[in-house]
């Protein structure tokens, strides 16, 4: 038997349970950075790997070894009686799941029984009884759910993010998590006012309410969330990104741009290091300047690549729906 699961947490929780099963987590953060439509399976590793190294979230070598193994794992599925995908309700664990659904859906599973435990809790807070009984519960995956899984991934790696909106307009109950996950996926997308993603403008706006410690920040900044999808790491870039510029929208306490840790040993004093909403910044949070035509944009959200001093597509959130040709 093998468990695809969501992540390292997960997968040593549900390796304690004590069955007979190869646990394979899956690393990759689909949210952040090139998710590039057209590519086999081998040339999107190769992005994916590129992109985790540069971001700083690991060595190279050892990203490409980790997602090389991972992928020869999933390449042999079919020496296992049953495949068991566990998987949470969120953005981060749908992206991820629909990639999986996709891939099987192209590959086919034969005689391997495909099961799935899709929860709206999260795996590596759960104890062993639950997780016990999750799995006692798992069901088939339908065909339906393959066929949408499928043509949700082939949405989300598209050039035109239109594609998701299409798909949102029709009945997706069939993964019932996947509406609020490709929702907030959109809402990544520049805001029409300000040029700010959601997850941006919480992260100002919990910095100026008097959570200026980055660790309580990026906590208060999570409690915002419907479904709590981002982790530390890609939280620091965001902080580095907003500060990153001629006209910085963030900075530390003493008047110092804002750098992601690269290593481990600075975690602690970045995490425990204050920051400050810059006038520019303040500007910006109440819409009378515009933080792409500020700093310009050089940033993927899956296939889709906002490049330049514009944003060709931005979320317009009075009305819940992604614009096209805002500037």
């Amino acid at each position: 038997m093998l468990f695809v699961n969501n992540g390292d947490c997960a997968a040593h929780r549900i390796q304690g349970l004590g069955l007979a099963a190869e646990v394979l987590p899956w690393r990759d953060v689909l949210h952040e950075g090139p998710v590039p439509s057209g590519l086999s399976s081998e040339e999107l590793r190769a992005v994916r790997v590129r992109f985790i190294a540069e971001q700083g979230w690991g060595v190279f070598e050892e990203v490409l070894g980790d997602f090389v193994r991972r992928d020869s794992k999933l390449d042999g599925f079919r020496k296992h009686e049953e495949v068991v995908l566990w998987f949470e309700h969120d953005l981060y664990d749908q992206l991820q799941l629909i990639q999986l659904l996709h891939w099987f859906e192209e590959q086919g599973h034969g005689t391997t029984r495909l099961t799935m435990i899709c929860v709206d809790e999260y795996l590596g807070t759960l104890t062993s009884d639950r997780l016990r009984v999750l799995f006692q519960n798992r069901r088939e995956v339908s065909w339906r759910e393959l066929d949408l899984g499928h043509r949700a991934w082939l949405a989300f790696t598209s050039p035109d993010p239109g594609r998701i909106s299409d798909l949102l307009r029709e009945d997706t109950s069939d993964l019932p998590f996947l509406e609020g996950a490709l929702l907030r996926h959109l809402q990544q997308f520049p805001s029409v006012e300000t040029g700010l993603s959601r997850s941006e403008t919480q992260l100002m706006n919990v910095i100026l309410e008097g959570k200026s410690v980055l660790r309580e920040a990026f906590v208060s900044s999570q409690d915002r969330e419907e479904s709590i999808f981002l982790g530390d790491s890609v939280f620091a870039t965001y902080l580095e990104s907003l500060s990153a510029t001629d006209e910085p929208l963030l900075l530390f306490e003493d008047g110092t741009g804002i750098v992601a840790p690269r290593d481990p040993a600075e975690l602690d004093g970045f995490w425990n290091s204050e920051a400050v909403v810059t006038e520019t910044g303040r500007e910006v949070l109440e819409g009378k300047r515009d933080r792409v035509g500020i700093s310009g944009i050089d940033r993927w959200l899956g296939g889709v690549h906002l490049n330049g001093n514009e944003a060709r597509w931005r979320w317009d959130e009075s009305v819940g729906q992604l614009k096209r040709g805002v500037a």
